[in-house]
């Protein structure tokens, strides 16, 4: 018999998820294309530090044959997680021997280069922004970009992120702002250069909360800090209190406002801080995030199952996602089975996720804040 042809299959996206699919996909001999929006892998920068858990992020790592250089990178010491009040009084902690593997963390940007450097050259094709996908039949579809040109996949893998241009081919919904706004800031060289603020947030990341607002601070590698004053209210409460982003001075003394009468150890977390300040508004899809199953295209990662930070879990299923969905397609020879099977395991788990996170943005910007704060991480510590 002659050779069969392999699948064309377009991974959409160069998030942790999409990397991790392509690394399976090619660690079991399946040629992949990921196609992103960014210029190059160094366009814009990839965010804070994650926990890696040892079920999901972790399971995928060890099955992508990455687990012992993400080892060798991750920091356990980053595990340890402390909760004050508005006063500055340390009400828990949880801080983990530095054998105790279960969450380690890792930097964003670290754990994106790990999967990179893992791929085939030329795998990822950077500039490559999805307009539309067109359907072909036969569960082919034609991909359009912005810059005109077309191609066609037998499989597209939508793993664009929170607002996927793959997702519309299989979904109406689009997200909705949770009512819960950060506002990011940062610190560098921080054990040098902030010692007192280096004290409070310790080896991991702490929390202080009082009635609907928190300020939340994690320690990335090389001494750098990045943080978040959160709050209830107006996804437009920049525009309505009369400032703009970039007038430093103005978003501080906007968010001094808003945190008056805290301790002024936790308030030089607004007032020292290097840079300026960058507003990010929570979102998240419906729960459950359900679609009726169509050959040729499926999601993962926040194009599945956009939830707010509060479960931790959005990375690791991203990632478990991929991992998952990539070892159906090299299991199942029939590729419509091979998504049946991943979309049956998907939907219910990630529904499940997405509540748990509900429940955690409940908890953790409580109107009885630090108490409910205090109940998201005795939960979060006692499923680590």
């Amino acid at each position: 018999m002659p050779p069969t042809t392999p699948p064309r299959i377009a991974i959409i996206g160069a998030g942790p998820g999409g990397l991790t699919c392509a690394r399976v996909l090619q660690r079991h001999g399946l040629p992949v294309t990921v196609l992103d929006r960014d210029a190059s892998a160094g366009a814009r920068p990839q965010g804070g530090t994650l926990d890696l858990h040892a079920a999901t992020g972790q399971a995928a790592l060890r099955t992508a044959g990455l687990y012992e250089e993400f080892a060798a990178l991750a920091r356990p010491e980053g595990q340890e997680m402390r909760l004050y009040d508005r006063d500055a009084t340390l009400l828990f902690r949880h801080a983990p021997a530095v054998d105790v593997t279960e969450r380690p963390e890792i930097d964003r940007g670290e754990l994106r280069r790990l999967l990179l450097d893992s791929l085939t050259p030329g795998t990822v094709r950077w500039g490559h922004y999805l307009r539309a996908l067109h359907p072909l039949g036969d569960g082919r579809h034609k991909a359009e970009f912005d810059d005109g040109h077309t191609e066609e996949f037998d499989l597209v893998i939508g793993a664009d992120g929170a607002w996927s241009r793959v997702r519309p081919l299989l979904s109406d919904a689009t997200p909705h702002y949770s009512g819960v706004t950060f506002v990011e800031f940062a610190f560098d060289d921080a054990d040098a250069r902030h010692p007192a603020l280096a004290h409070l947030v310790g080896g991991g990341s702490m929390m202080a909360s009082a009635a609907d607002r928190a300020l939340i601070v994690q320690r990335n590698s090389r001494g750098h800090l990045r943080g978040y004053a959160a709050f209830r209210g107006s996804e437009d409460w920049a525009l309505e209190a009369g400032v703009t982003m970039t007038d430093t001075g103005a978003v501080r003394a906007a968010l001094l406002d808003r945190f008056a009468g805290w301790d002024d150890r936790l308030l030089a977390l607004l007032t020292d801080n290097d840079g300026g300040f960058a507003n990010r508004p929570l979102f998240a899809l419906p729960v459950p995030h359900t679609w009726a199953h169509t050959p040729g295209v499926t999601l993962l990662g926040d194009a599945a199952h956009l939830m707010t930070p509060f479960s931790g879990m959005g990375a690791n299923l991203a990632m478990l996602d991929g991992s998952d969905l990539a070892l159906a397609l090299v299991r199942h020879p029939d590729r419509d089975a091979a998504l049946r099977a991943y979309e049956a395991v998907l939907l219910p788990r990630s529904a499940d996720a997405a509540e748990a996170a509900a429940r955690g943005l409940a908890n953790a910007l409580a109107p009885d804040a630090p108490e409910g704060s205090l109940r998201h991480l005795r939960m979060t510590a006692g499923n680590a």
